[in-house]
């Protein structure tokens, strides 16, 4: 299984593949390689991204079968679900590197900021369970002057979003602080641009990467 540190220049290298417009023939997965996966499995790296139709995980990565286990939810939030994903591929498959991927202009992240300036009272119960787990990573930012600077607002509460998930992870369970104690398991965040293809890891990311 790779380090946190090799998996993560992996994850690196191959978003430089897809930013450059080329692809790796190992992300081309043959007959036999499908064949092998049937009875296992070894992702080398753990993503918690969000539902975006704009951000396929395994392409920007550049990614085939068999190599990330894949989370995807609306504003990549941290629910009790999630977290035992996160703990099942840590655990079953010894994967290590666990990267939480916010992406710019995420809706999700848009529509509880609009919600928490102008709160509606016809919001379904189910997305109200989402604005409610990113309301409190990005409500502080309404209280300072970004607040009038709507892109730097937005820019600014997908990192918030980010950072508070990987908080989540980090001290929410014992399985992963067991993990990250004593046998290397790592968490970062990370932000995909929608404009330039580009993942920027900037939460958590080890010395050493």
């Amino acid at each position: 299984m790779l380090s946190p540190s090799d998996a993560l220049q992996r994850l690196s290298e191959g978003n430089g593949r897809f930013v450059s417009g080329t692809r790796s023939l190992d992300a081309v997965t043959s007959q036999t390689e499908r064949d092998e996966l049937v009875s296992s499995q070894r992702p080398f790296a753990v993503i918690l991204g969000c539902s975006d139709s704009r951000v396929p995980v395994e392409i920007i990565f550049d990614q085939g079968l068999g190599d990330l286990f894949v989370i995807r939810v609306a504003g990549n939030i941290v629910a009790p679900s999630q977290i035992g994903s996160v703990e099942f591929a840590a655990e079953k498959f010894g994967t290590r590197l666990v990267v939480v991927l916010g992406h710019t202009r995420c809706g999700a992240v848009e529509a509880t900021l609009d919600e928490l300036r102008r709160p509606s009272e016809s919001q379904s119960r189910n997305l109200r369970s989402i604005v409610d787990r990113i309301g409190p990573a990005v409500q502080g930012l309404l209280a300072t002057e970004i607040e009038h600077d709507p892109e730097s607002l937005a820019r600014q509460a997908v990192r918030a979003n980010v950072r508070a998930a990987t908080n989540h992870l980090r001290h929410g369970s014992e399985v992963l602080e067991g993990l990250m104690a004593n046998d290397g398991l790592t968490i970062i965040g990370a932000e995909y641009s929608l404009e330039t293809g580009v993942v920027d890891f900037f939460d958590g990311v080890p010395a050493s990467a």
